[in-house]
């Protein structure tokens, strides 16, 4: 389950620098 840790380490560092907007529009897609 590395692959699953590190792409949510990776989503936390991307979130950081998201707006709220960019991040509902990313969440809504995902």
């Amino acid at each position: 389950k590395y692959i699953d840790y590190y792409n949510t380490e990776r989503t936390k560092d991307k979130l950081k620098e998201l707006t709220p907007i960019e991040y509902r529009n990313k969440s809504l897609v995902a």
